[in-house]
């Protein structure tokens, strides 16, 4: 299994700080570190690998979160998240200027912690996507704008009860449409997501998933057999487009 995204903490409330390493390592990330002071920060992000930083903005130095968010964005190429309690107008216009990606007031929950998480690395990958993706348009090559490898994942994490369980992309055999829910379906396993599937489908590998119909995403390396209307992926029938199928067949013949 890949590594597990390392995540530094900076907190000055002891108790808070210990509070989120347990729910970020019951999910499954790694807590590289957990400091109180801007100085401390600034040592572990010299001298350990990080994948993402959440920071609380009032710190127990001269220095505060969003100098450290400031050092970040000068430095290093990660995302960092703002952890608070201060939610008001002045906080978050002099928050923004360093441009965080997330904010998340306090008290949360584990689920608002995994979300944020999620959602800021997501974005963070595919915005530096889109700019490579849009130098190479332009004949431009930037070895700075190619995505981290430490960030990339190949597994997504699905709630299920009360727990995240962390599927690997290439166990997800499909995903079916169901109302406003999505069944992430494995080899022996269902799981619910409430998401469209349109916005689904970006979280996945491109080279392995596709909008066989209107209600399907499908794992190609999954499809067990195919005919004019329907391929079979673990003794499932799934409904096809004319589009997909001609895309199978061409792929197939190539």
């Amino acid at each position: 299994m890949e590594q597990a995204i390392k995540i530094l903490i900076v907190e000055d409330n002891v108790i808070i700080a210990d509070d989120m390493q347990s729910m970020l390592e019951e999910i499954g990330y790694e807590i590289v570190d957990n400091v109180i002071v801007y100085e401390q920060a600034v040592e572990v992000l010299k001298s350990k690998q990080v994948d993402l930083v959440l920071i609380d903005i009032i710190l127990a130095s001269d220095k505060t979160g969003i100098d450290l968010g400031k050092h970040i964005r000068e430095n290093y190429d990660i995302p960092f998240i703002f952890v608070t309690s201060n939610s008001d107008r002045a906080t978050v216009e002099n928050a923004k200027t360093v441009k965080p990606n997330g904010y998340l007031v306090k008290p949360f929950e584990q689920q608002d912690l995994y979300t944020s998480i999620e959602i800021a690395l997501s974005n963070f990958i595919y915005g530096k996507q889109d700019l490579k993706d849009a130098n190479t348009e332009n004949g431009e090559s930037n070895d700075n704008v190619a995505m981290s490898n430490s960030i990339l994942k190949d597994s997504i994490f699905v709630k299920k009860q009360h727990l995240y369980y962390r599927i690997q992309f290439g166990d997800i055999h499909f995903i079916k449409a169901d109302n406003v829910y999505l069944e992430v379906n494995t080899a022996d396993k269902k799981f619910l997501v409430r998401s469209p599937l349109k916005d689904y489908l970006e979280k996945l590998p491109k080279n392995k998933f596709y909008r066989a119909h209107k209600s399907y995403i499908v794992n190609v390396d999954h499809i067990d057999a195919i005919n004019s209307k329907d391929i079979m992926i673990n003794n499932n029938l799934i409904p096809i487009s004319k589009d997909f199928k001609e895309f199978i067949i061409s792929a197939m013949n190539s």
